[in-house]
C-alpha cells in the first residue's frame, strides 16, 4: 500500500534532486529519505529511482507516480482541512426532522442559537411524525430526529403506536435502544383536555377524562388516535370519535366551534392561539415524552452533539 508520507517523500526528491536536499526541505535525516524511498519502491513493486553518482533520476513509473503525486496530496490536504473545519465546527450540516409542535416550540430556539454561534454549519428541518421520522434517522435522511412516544394507558409499558412489533417505539429505554439509537430526553410533555368556552366544565380547575365520555371528539395523528382510544378504554369508554386532524390549529377551531372535545400536549397548546377554546387539566395525568434521537456514529460528530445540547436546553426553558 502505498502511503501519502512516502509519496511526500518521493515528490521533494523530484523536486529538489538529491535525498540530501529533500532531507534538508522536508527536516529530517537523509538516511531517513533513503529508508522512505526504499519502502515506497517495495510498495510500488518497482524501482522509482535511478541513483548516478550524485544525480538521482526518476524512472519511467517514478514520473508517473510523481505526476498522481500531486492529486493525490492535494485531495488529502483539502480532506484534512474539511474534515478540522467540521471538528472544529467552523463547517459541516446537520439535517433535523421533527414533529409539528416541536418545529413551533423547541426547534426555532435551538436552531436559531445553532446558526448564530456557528454560521458555517448548514442547517435544514424537515417535519414528519413518528415512526417516519425514526425511519428517515435509520435510512440516512437526517442526522437528529425528534419525536414522541406515549407510555401504555394499559400499563404494559412504553407504546408508540397500535402495532405490537413497534411496542417500544422503535427506540429502546436506555441511551442506545435495541437499534443502537442514542435516545436524549428531551421533556415530559403532559396531555390537557381541550372544551368550547361555554362547555359546562370549562371553567373546572380539572376533570377526569371519563367526564368527556358522552362527548364526540376530535383526534389527532393516527399514533395520538391510537392513544386516545386506548385512556378512554381504561377509563372505561370508548370515545365517538366525529373528526380527525394532525392540524392542531384545527383541532382548536373546530372545539372551538363546539363540534367537540379534544386531549391535546402541552407543547402543542403554547404554538397554537386558541379562540373560543378553553384547556383543562385532566386526571389521570397523561403524558408523553419528548426525546431526540440519533445514531452512536453521529453523536460523536461534534455539530450533531451541539444540536441536542441546544435542543435540551430549549426543553428547560
Amino acid at each position: 500500500m502505498i502511503e501519502a508520507r512516502h509519496l511526500r517523500v518521493l515528490r521533494a526528491v523530484a523536486t529538489t534532486g538529491s535525498f540530501s536536499a529533500a532531507a534538508r526541505e522536508l527536516g529530517c535525516t537523509q538516511p531517513a529519505v533513503s529508508q522512505q524511498m526504499k519502502a515506497l519502491e517495495q510498495s510500488a513493486g518497482t524501482p522509482l529511482l535511478v541513483r548516478t553518482g550524485r544525480e538521482t533520476r526518476l524512472t519511467e513509473a517514478g514520473r508517473a507516480l510523481v505526476r498522481h503525486a500531486a492529486g493525490i496530496l492535494a485531495g488529502l490536504t483539502a480532506a484534512e482541512e474539511e474534515i478540522a473545519a467540521i471538528a472544529g465546527l467552523r463547517a459541516g450540516r446537520v439535517r433535523l426532522v421533527s414533529f409539528p409542535s416541536g418545529s413551533s416550540t423547541l426547534v426555532p430556539t435551538a436552531l436559531a442559537g445553532m446558526r448564530a454561534a456557528h454560521p458555517g454549519i448548514q442547517i435544514s428541518l424537515e417535519e414528519a411524525e413518528p415512526p417516519r421520522s425514526v425511519e428517515m434517522l435509520r435510512a440516512g435522511d437526517c442526522e437528529i430526529a425528534l419525536a414522541f412516544r406515549y407510555p401504555d394507558a394499559r400499563g404494559s409499558g412504553p407504546v408508540a403506536g397500535g402495532d405490537a412489533a413497534q411496542a417500544d417505539g422503535g427506540w429502546g429505554d436506555g441511551r442506545c435502544g435495541k437499534d443502537d439509537l442514542v435516545v436524549r430526553p428531551l421533556l415530559t410533555d403532559r396531555l390537557v383536555g381541550v372544551v368550547p368556552e361555554g362547555h359546562p366544565l370549562a371553567g373546572a380547575e380539572r376533570i377526569r377524562i371519563d367526564e368527556l365520555a358522552g362527548e364526540p371528539w376530535i383526534a389527532g395523528c393516527p399514533r395520538c388516535r391510537r392513544h386516545l382510544v386506548d385512556i378512554c378504554e381504561s377509563a372505561g369508554f370508548t370515545p365517538r370519535i366525529d373528526f380527525a386532524t394532525d392540524d392542531y390549529p384545527a383541532v382548536f377551531g373546530l372545539v372551538g366551534a363546539g363540534l367537540g372535545v379534544a386531549v391535546m400536549p402541552e407543547l402543542a397548546v403554547e404554538s397554537v392561539r386558541h379562540r373560543g377554546a378553553r384547556t383543562v387539566p385532566v386526571e389521570p395525568a397523561v403524558e408523553r415524552e419528548v426525546v431526540a434521537l440519533t445514531l452512536p456514529d453521529l453523536a460523536r460528530v461534534p455539530a450533531v452533539a451541539e444540536m441536542l445540547d441546544r435542543l435540551a436546553a430549549a426543553a428547560r426553558r
